[in-house]
């Protein structure tokens, strides 16, 4: 193989490389805050966050839930 056509196919293959190596980019966290006056569970979070299960959220896969009395 000429030494011309060698390094053409080296460094063509050299500057892709950096193309085909990027990462799938970050999925976004959605976050909820839950206010309740109750001390300890409230009856409505646990509905509410089977409504949000059943759409296709998950409490940390991709939504945050910070409860606060």
């Amino acid at each position: 193989m000429p030494q011309r056509t060698f390094m053409t196919l080296v460094s063509g293959g050299l500057l892709a490389a950096p193309l085909a190596a990027e990462g799938q980019p970050a999925r976004r966290v959605s976050k909820i805050g839950f206010l309740s006056p109750l001390p300890g569970g409230d009856p409505v979070l646990g509905p509410f966050l089977q409504g949000l299960r059943d759409l296709g959220y998950g409490e940390g896969r991709n939504l945050g839930v910070e409860r606060r009395p």
